[in-house]
C-alpha cells in the first residue's frame, strides 16, 4: 500500500521530532526549531508528510511568496524501515509539483550517495560545493531544479 503524501497537521508534530531525531541524529532539528516551521505555514512553508497509518517521511520547503525567488528544499526524510520503498521519490514528486514553473536548490552531504541518487533522478544537478561544511569535514553539495519547459 502507498502511503497517502499530505500537508502536515500540528498533531503530526511529535512523530516528525522523532523521525527527524531518528534520520539526523546530533544535527535533527529540536522541538522547538519544528515548532517555528509551523508557525511559518502561512508565509512560507511547506511540510509534507508521508502518511501510512503513522508517518514514514517527510519534506519541508521554503516557498517565498514572491515567484521568481527561488524554493529551497530544506529537508527530506524516510523512515530508515521505510527507505527504498518509493516513499522519498513520492515525497519528491508531491514537494516539486508545488513548486511549478520555479527553481529549487537543495544542500546534501557529499556521501549521501542514495539521496544524491534519488534527486538526480528528478533533474537535479550540482551546482556548487561548500568545502568541509559538514562535521568531519564532508562537503555539502548544492543542486538545483528546474523544470523543463
Amino acid at each position: 500500500m502507498r502511503p497517502a503524501i499530505r500537508a502536515a497537521r500540528v498533531d503530526d508534530l511529535p512523530a516528525l521530532v522523532a523521525l527527524d531525531e531518528e534520520c539526523f541524529g546530533p544535527e535533527a532539528w529540536s522541538t522547538v526549531a519544528w515548532t517555528a516551521e509551523f508557525d511559518r505555514l502561512a508565509e512560507d512553508r511547506v511540510v509534507l508528510v508521508a502518511d501510512e497509518g503513522s508517518v514514514a517521511g517527510y519534506a519541508v520547503l521554503l516557498v517565498p511568496p514572491v515567484e521568481v525567488d527561488v524554493v529551497e528544499l530544506l529537508r527530506i526524510a524516510v523512515s530508515p524501515a521505510e527507505r527504498r520503498t518509493g516513499i522519498g521519490g513520492q515525497l519528491m514528486m508531491a514537494a516539486l509539483a508545488r513548486c511549478a514553473g520555479r527553481t529549487v536548490l537543495l544542500e546534501v552531504a557529499a556521501g549521501n550517495e542514495s539521496a544524491i541518487g534519488l534527486y538526480e533522478s528528478f533533474g537535479f544537478v550540482e551546482i556548487s560545493r561548500r568545502r568541509g561544511y559538514y562535521a568531519g569535514g564532508e562537503d555539502a553539495v548544492i543542486m538545483r531544479w528546474r523544470e523543463a519547459v
